[in-house]
C-alpha cells in the first residue's frame, strides 16, 4: 500500500502512518535532538502524515549502502511493523543505492529529508511561478534517483509523488524527458526573472525602499508581515506556511511609503535544488534596502537556525560588504519564561542591530518599525527650506518623506530644518520647479 492514496482528481487523502528515523551524525551534532526530531514530525504534518514514532540513531560511521547500522536497520524494520506504519522517513539526505536497500530491507516506501520537502513545495505552491519552480527542483533531484517514475508531470496539483501512488511504476525515469522539461521550466523561469526585474526597476525608480522579510521557517514571518500590513497573508504553527512571496505597502516615520516583501522560509539543509530554483524570487531579498531576519528566540536551536538562515543569504549574495544593512527581529518573547527573557533581554542590550518583539501579541512591534525607518534613513541630511505658510500642501509632503527636526514660523512664511535623503530632497526640488 503507498503511503498516500491519490484519487483520480490528484487530490492527496490524509492519514498515511509513518515512522521518522533521524540518524545523529557529527555533522548536525550542535542541534538539539528532541528538537530535530520534533522539526521532522512537523514536516511530515504539514503534509498529512500521521508520525507514529520518532526515533533517533548514533551514526558514527555512515554505511554506504543503508546510511544506517545492520542492527538499527533491524530496529527501524520492526518498529514500522509495529506501528503498521506505511512510510519511514529519514531526517537526512541519502543516496538512491541507500534508498533502495532500506525499502528492500524494511519493505516500506522510504524517503528522506530532501524529498519531504520537495513534497510539501510541490503541495503548498500557489502561483504559476512557484509550480514552475518546485517542478524544476523537483526533475533535478529526481534525476539522480535509480528508480522512481514522473507520471506527476501529467498531475496538476498534491505534490510530486515522491511517496507514489495509484498506477505509479517504479522504474528508472526517461533522462532525456526530464532533461527537455527541465529546459523549457528553465525558460519559463527565465521570462517570469525578466519580468520580475522589469517591475523591481518600476519600483527603484518610484524610488520606495523595499524591506525584506526572511527566517527560518515557522520564525513568525508572516505573522509580523500580517500585522505591519493588515494583511491575511498564511500564517500557521505549520512549516512552510508560506512559499509564494507576497508584497505590501506599508507607511514608516519618515518614509511615504516602504515596500514589505515576505518571502519562503528557510530550513536547515535545505535542498540545493530548492535554492537555486527559487533564486528568482530570492532576488527580492538581493535587492532589498532593508534586510529584516524573524528568528524564534524561544527555539532551543534558535543560533543553530540563524547560521541556517545565514548561509542561505550567503549562498544568494544577500549578505557580506555593500549588501543591505540587517535588522534581527527576536520574535516570540512572550513565550519566553521569565529567568530566559531576562537573560535574552541583556543580550539584545549588548546589540545594535536586534529588536525583541512578539508578532502575535504586537509587543515591541513600534519599535521594529522605528528602527527600520532610522535604518532606511541612516546618511540622511538636514536640509533647511523656507515655504509659504499657505502652501500646506508642499509642508505635507516633507512631513511624508522627512523627518522634520525643527521650524520655525512667522506671519507669511515658515522655516524649516527636515532630515532627508538626496533623492527624496532631489524629488521636491523638482516638484517646486514643477509648481513654481
Amino acid at each position: 500500500m503507498s503511503a498516500f492514496n491519490r484519487e483520480n482528481d490528484g487530490e492527496v487523502s490524509r492519514g498515511a502512518r509513518a515512522i521518522v528515523a533521524l540518524p545523529e551524525l557529527a555533522a548536525n551534532g550542535r542541534r538539539d535532538t528532541e528538537a530535530r526530531l520534533d522539526e521532522a514530525a512537523g514536516l511530515a504534518e504539514a503534509i498529512g502524515i500521521v508520525v507514529a514514532e520518532k526515533m533517533p540513531f548514533k551514526v558514527r560511521a555512515p554505511k554506504a549502502a543503508t546510511l544506517f547500522g545492520s542492527g538499527q536497520v533491524e530496529t527501524i524494520a520492526s518498529a514500522a511493523e509495529e506501528a503498521e506504519a506505511e512510510l519511514i522517513i529519514v531526517d537526512a539526505p541519502i543516496t538512491p543505492i541507500q534508498q533502495r536497500n532500506l525499502e528492500t530491507a524494511t519493505k516500506r516506501k522510504v524517503i528522506d529529508r530532501t524529498g519531504l520537502i520537495l513534497e510539501i513545495f510541490g503541495e503548498r505552491a500557489a502561483t504559476a511561478e512557484g509550480r514552475l519552480q518546485v517542478e524544476l527542483a523537483h526533475l533535478d533531484y529526481q534525476s539522480g534517483r535509480l528508480v522512481r517514475s514522473w507520471t506527476h508531470l501529467e498531475r496538476q496539483r498534491g505534490g510530486f509523488g515522491f511517496l507514489g501512488g495509484p498506477g505509479e511504476t517504479q522504474i528508472e525515469a526517461d533522462r532525456r524527458l526530464i532533461r527537455d522539461r527541465m529546459a523549457k521550466l528553465r525558460k519559463e523561469l527565465d521570462q517570469v526573472a525578466r519580468t520580475r526585474t522589469l517591475h523591481r526597476a518600476r519600483r527603484q525608480r518610484a524610488p520606495w525602499p523595499v524591506i525584506a522579510l526572511v527566517g527560518y521557517t515557522n520564525a513568525g514571518k508572516s505573522t509580523l508581515f500580517n500585522r505591519l500590513t493588515n494583511a491575511d497573508v498564511m500564517a500557521e504553527n505549520l512549516l512552510f506556511a508560506t512559499l509564494d512571496p507576497t508584497m505590501r505597502e506599508i507607511a514608516m516615520p519618515g518614509i511615504e511609503k516602504a515596500i514589505l516583501s515576505d518571502t519562503v522560509g528557510f530550513i536547515s539543509e535545505l535542498p540545493t535544488q530548492l535554492v537555486a530554483a527559487f533564486r528568482a524570487t530570492l532576488e527580492e531579498v538581493i535587492s532589498a534596502d532593508l534586510i529584516i531576519h524573524v528568528r524564534d528566540i524561544s527555539h532551543p536551536d534558535t543560533d543553530a537556525q540563524r547560521e541556517d538562515v545565514e548561509q542561505v543569504l550567503t549562498e544568494i549574495g544577500a549578505m557580506g560588504e555593500g549588501r543591505a544593512p540587517l535588522i534581527e527581529a527576536w520574535n516570540k518573547i512572550d513565550l519566553l519564561g521569565e529567568e530566559e527573557a531576562d537573560r535574552i533581554h541583556a543580550e539584545a542590550e549588548r546589540r545594535e542591530n536586534v529588536v525583541r518583539i512578539s508578532a502575535l501579541g504586537g509587543e515591541g512591534v513600534d519599535d521594529l518599525i522605528a528602527a527600520a525607518a532610522e535604518r532606511l534613513s541612516e546618511g540622511n541630511k538636514v536640509r533647511k527650506v523656507t515655504l509659504s505658510a499657505a502652501d500646506g500642501e508642499a509642508i505635507a509632503w516633507l512631513h511624508a518623506n522627512g523627518e522634520v527636526v525643527d521650524r520655525r514660523d512667522d506671519e507669511l512664511e515658515t522655516e524649516f530644518e527636515v532630515r532627508i535623503s538626496d533623492a527624496d530632497w532631489a524629488r521636491f526640488q523638482n516638484r517646486q520647479r514643477r509648481s513654481a
